[in-house]
């Protein structure tokens, strides 16, 4: 079995968000190196856990880690994006859940495997797929798409202020000969960051990285159809628990969750709001859980992670 080293972040507080019950049905929207899977299916009798992921890596890493649940019935592996979760689950019969985890990002066995070129650390082939039978690839965003469209998606999701300077550096190394690796890349951005700024903030290719990685794999559109299906597959009393590690996601799931359990607009002087129009959810933190001090001590990588979760209160 190949190794797939990854430590969990939250991994307790964010299935004890699920409040799982022992007969229900849940979905591990990210499945990774199976911390959440496990620790759910230890939990359920005759419940049953459909458990996502879109990278085949990981899916063969959990046909062995996660064997006894699955021969059991109380594991379902399905290898697929999260963004078809509806379509997905109804092709298994199922149109209603009690609870589904997000563990979003990218995984550690992602970063750490230098050939999917998703690290500024490393030097390898531009790549940063989650899915690697996809065709957009990180090559092709970085040599083909236009300047005006890498700026935008530097901005947008790396949050770079330097998004313009180093899209037009990107144009002009590319127009002499294609940029092919990470390493590659890192030195066209280093050249286009001034040399004061460089000295501050962590590494100068980080942002760009982020945006990229995310524009290949469409990492908030997909997040944003995800939830919307999530949010009507859920029973009453069913629960959504998600983990971020970037202010974009953490941006939009906070947003997405307090529409869902705030009041709509109603006219002034109403005595009494009318039962159809109150929220369909609570939020049950109304803050973010972050990880402990022992947690941060152990994984580095848990440093950002926040943890927000939102119950269904009555249907729709």
């Amino acid at each position: 079995m190949t190794e797939f080293k990854h430590v969990t972040v939250l991994l307790h507080e964010a299935v004890k968000g699920l409040a799982i019950k022992p007969s229900g049905i849940y979905v591990d929207a990210t499945l990774g190196g199976g911390g959440h899977s496990s620790l759910i299916a230890s939990q359920l009798d005759n419940g049953r856990l459909y458990s996502f992921d879109q990278d085949r890596t990981a899916i063969d890493y959990n046909r062995q880690h996660l064997a006894p649940a699955i021969a059991a019935g109380r594991v379902v592996l399905v290898e697929d994006n999260f963004r078809h979760l509806k379509a997905a689950l109804a092709q298994r019969g199922v149109r209603a859940i009690d609870g589904i985890v997000y563990d979003l990002g990218v995984s550690s066995p992602q970063f750490d495997d230098a050939k999917r070129g998703f690290s500024y650390q490393h030097d390898a082939p531009l790549d940063m797929r989650m899915n690697q039978q996809q065709s957009l690839s990180a090559k092709t965003v970085v040599n083909e798409w236009p300047y005006q469209r890498l700026e935008e998606i530097l901005y947008r999701y790396g949050e770079e202020r330097f998004a313009p300077q180093i899209a037009r550096n990107i144009e002009r190394h590319r127009q002499r000969q294609a940029i092919e690796t990470t390493g590659e890349l890192v030195e066209v951005i280093k050249e286009a960051i001034p040399a004061a700024a460089r000295r501050h903030g962590g590494h100068p290719a980080k942002k760009s990285f982020q945006a990229i990685r995310i524009a290949v794999n469409d990492e908030l559109g997909a997040l944003e159809e995800s939830l919307e299906q999530a949010f009507d597959l859920l029973k009453t009393g069913g629960r959504i628990s998600v983990i971020t590690f970037q202010s974009l996601e953490d941006r939009l799931v906070k947003t997405m969750f307090r529409e869902k359990s705030s009041l709509p607009d109603l006219p002034q002087g109403l005595p009494v709001i009318p039962a159809g129009m109150q929220p369909h959810f609570k939020l049950v933190n109304k803050k973010p859980v972050v990880p402990s001090h022992d947690e941060l001590v152990a994984n580095h990588r848990a440093h950002s992670a926040k943890l927000r979760v939102i119950e269904k209160i009555q249907n729709n």
